[in-house]
Order: C-alpha cells, then structure tokens, then sequence
C-alpha cells in the first residue's frame, strides 16, 4: 500500500503535466478533477478501519469540498501581487480556517451535499478574470521530477495523518488540496498567474467528478461494501465526461464576458 501511496499521485501528476502542454491548462486541470487523492485514501482507510469509518470519511470529504475551492480561489486572487509562497500561505490558511468551521458542524450527508454543490456553482464566478493565457515554453524535465516528488510526498503525509485522527478528520484530510497546491505553485513559478488562474479555475469544474465519487461511496458503502468503490469509479468517470461540456461552455462565457 505504501508503495500505491507513492506512486499514484506522481503518476498522475505526469499525465497532467502532458495534457497541459498537448492541449492546455483547461484540459489539465479539468483531468485533475478526478479523485486520485481522495479515492486511494478512502480505499486505504476502507480496508484498515472498515466500511462504516470509510464511509463517515467520505460524508465529512464531500464538505471539505467547499474549502478545497476555496484554497483555489484564494491562490489565484493573492498570486495577483504576492510570489508563490504568500499565496500559498493565504491560501492554506483560508484552507484551514473553513474545514476547522465545516468540522464543528453535526455531520449530515444533506449538509456535505449543500457544501458541495454551492461551491461548485459559486466557484466559476469568483476567480479573478484572465485577458489572455501566456503560450507555454517548453517542457521542463526537472521540474516535473522536482513536481512529482512533492505530490508523493504530501500525499504521503496526507494519509499518515488521515489514519490518526478519527473519521471527520480523516475525511477532511482526504481533501487536502494536494493536486491543487502542487499544480498551483508550479505553474505560478513557471508559467505565470493568468495560467494558474485558469488551471485552478478549470480545476473546479472538474471536481464535480469529486463530488460524484464521495457521494456515491457515502450512499453505497454501507449496503454493497467494497464493490462501492468501483461503482463510484464508474459514476465519477461518466460525471468527468459530462463536466467536460460545462467546461466548454464556460470558457466561452467567460470569453465573451472578458472580449465583449
């Protein structure tokens, strides 16, 4: 398991990495959607704890949504006069401050559902505005390595503490925005703020694939146990293909508004 836990966020952080550079940062970020953080620390958690923490985690990871966008959104408006690591700071705080207020409320999958979707819908309309996306240079092999080393190593952390701190936590944790910060701080040093605000933006719509796994695995855990998770992998792939038309059209609203 350790070895999956290194190996499946550098992994996907490649493939990242080569979409952005075949097809652009809407395309990357919209993969980054996918839960690849989330799904394997739910599936550790399912085997080690059971099925019931698991699926108290993944009621608790739907909420934490809201502060995951949130860490996005507070980045890409702090990047606009501070260097990386301010923003970074800003946005880990903002992180911080809204799971800490999300975990004093009484756990409900009707208020994870709320937290999700409000967020969701929200979050296109309170990035700050991009003019134009700079052409990328070319691609930079040491710091992809230097990119995928830090994703092992904050997932890794990520899911040590997971495993510490009982089933709310653990759930919050989950949603760490490890892809998030990781992608964010790499593409402010290389490629500048209007990329990294339209990769995290973008990042955003693919999340509804996010949502879509949690809450199938908070619904479906406790009756089908184990085979939950491939069912919520169907449905967050199938949801990931359909966010990829809003995500169309919401690059060409957020065109027209910007070049009227």
């Amino acid at each position: 398991m350790l070895l999956l836990k290194l190996l499946t966020v550098p992994g996907f952080l490649l493939l990242i990495s080569l979409a952005s550079k075949r097809w652009g940062p809407n395309v990357a970020s919209w993969l980054a959607g996918f839960p690849v953080v989330v799904g394997p620390i739910l599936l550790f958690l399912a085997l080690e704890q059971g099925p019931v923490f698991a699926t108290h985690a993944a009621v608790a990871a739907l909420s934490a949504l809201f502060a995951m966008i949130a860490f996005s959104v507070a980045y890409t408006h702090a990047a606009q006069t501070l260097a990386w690591p301010g923003a970074l700071s800003i946005a880990t705080l903002v992180w911080v401050l809204l799971a800490s207020v999300i975990a004093q409320v009484p756990p409900s999958l009707g208020f994870s559902i709320f937290c999700a979707a409000s967020a969701l819908l929200l979050a296109p309309r309170v990035f700050p505005r991009v003019k134009t996306v700079p052409a990328l240079p070319g691609t930079q092999s040491d710091k992809l390595v230097y990119r995928m080393l830090a994703g092992a190593l904050l997932t890794l952390a990520v899911t040590l503490l997971a495993s510490t701190v009982g089933e709310r936590w653990s759930g919050m944790l989950a949603v760490f925005p490890v892809l998030g910060s990781v992608l964010a701080v790499f593409s402010h040093q290389s490629h500048g703020v209007a990329f990294t605000t339209v990769l995290l933006r973008s990042l955003s719509t693919g999340l509804y694939s996010f949502a879509a796994f949690c809450l199938v695995l908070a619904l479906a855990l406790p009756k089908l146990g184990m085979l939950a998770f491939g069912l919520a992998v169907a449905v967050s792939m199938l949801v990931l293909g359909l966010s990829k038309r809003l995500l169309a059209r919401s690059t060409i609203s957020c065109a027209a508004r910007q070049h009227p």
